[in-house]
């Protein structure tokens, strides 16, 4: 493994985290819209109370990706912002959009704070969706083959993510990020009625969350065909199949019989680990099929530097980080 592959490494393990953790915030907005039954103001309550202290901390893992991708794989970066320009920006509009509309929704007018509650919530359905269709298409190889501009506007900005499986990935990506929010949600409740609320939920996008990784996996088989490969024929496959199914039966078990903590860890370990079939799956390419991380990375002294840059920022974030987790997010549970 060379200076490149490290640093991919570290890229995919910040897409790693911000989909566990601010996944999980995009999944509250899911259960805001969604809230029923006598305690639906309640559930909203607790959603805001749960995303409030650590929402915007948790962007700063989708912000590293974005700053290594751009400085150690510039070739990369210029063809995912051109020809996925489309998808991209929407998501950045999503994201705008729902950090604006969750200050108002929280602090504004009480006659504006339901109206912008819609705005949030629909938000956090628009981006994940966006976010997971674009990873189908880089896992489809839609961006590869030279990846330049030059036929008609559809099959240049649309066609590449626009697929049965891109969007099959995008539906796995907003039930995931649900379940994820469902099972913190459980962790987070102070009252068992909440709890109870949100066990349910967690139970039933738990085997949704199954259904839409079926889905993809099929769709794979013709949608992308180096990621059906890897996840069917790689030495790798099995024990990485193995270790998802056990994590998502402990999950599923923990929540029936009410092992908050324990769900929690089998959660985020189970989407961690689909998420890194997908990385071992394209492995050695950043762009299937045809741009490699070798290919595609930066001089080896811009690596080099960033490497450096990473430890000493390492040396800020990851403690203020836990201090802050420490202080919003450990207080005992009932």
């Amino acid at each position: 493994m060379g200076l490149a592959d490290l640093l991919a490494g570290v890229i995919f393990v910040a897409l790693n985290a911000y989909a566990v953790l601010g996944g999980a915030d995009f999944g509250g907005g899911v259960w805001d819209l969604l809230a029923l039954g006598p305690r639906k103001e309640r559930q909203r309550e607790l959603v805001a109370e749960a995303i409030g202290p650590v929402w915007e901390a948790n962007h700063v893992w989708l912000i590293l990706a974005i700053v290594l991708l751009f400085t150690c794989f510039p070739p990369a970066f210029a063809r995912l912002g051109t020809l996925l320009h489309i998808p991209l920006s929407l998501v950045l509009i999503g994201v705008v959009l729902r950090g604006s509309a969750f200050t108002f929704w929280r602090y504004g007018a009480d006659q504006e704070q339901r109206y912008w509650g819609v705005v949030f919530a629909i938000a956090s359905l628009m981006t994940p969706l966006l976010l997971g269709t674009t990873a189908g298409a880089i896992a489809s190889g839609a961006v590869g083959g030279g990846g330049q501009p030059g036929g008609d506007f559809y099959d240049t900005y649309i066609a590449p993510w626009l697929t049965p499986f891109a969007l099959s990935v995008g539906l796995f990506a907003l039930v995931a990020f649900a379940f994820l929010a469902a099972v913190y949600l459980t962790l987070e409740a102070r009252e068992r009625e909440l709890q109870e609320d949100f066990r349910r939920r967690a139970l039933a996008s738990g085997v949704g969350l199954f259904l839409a990784a079926g889905l993809a996996l099929l769709l794979a088989l013709t949608g992308a065909p180096r990621v059906r490969d890897g996840l069917i024929f790689a030495a790798w496959a099995l024990p990485l199949h193995l270790l998802t199914a056990a994590a998502a039966i402990t999950a599923l078990a923990a929540l029936w019989v009410r092992h908050w903590r324990v769900a929690r860890v089998a959660a985020v370990m189970q989407v961690s680990l689909i998420l890194w079939g997908w990385a071992l799956s394209q492995y050695p390419y950043i762009l299937p099929p045809d741009l490699s991380i070798a290919s595609a990375a930066a001089p080896a002294a811009t690596l080099r530097l960033l490497l450096g840059a990473l430890v000493l920022g390492a040396v800020v974030l990851l403690p203020s980080l836990r201090y802050l987790f420490h202080v919003f997010k450990s207080s005992p549970q009932p």
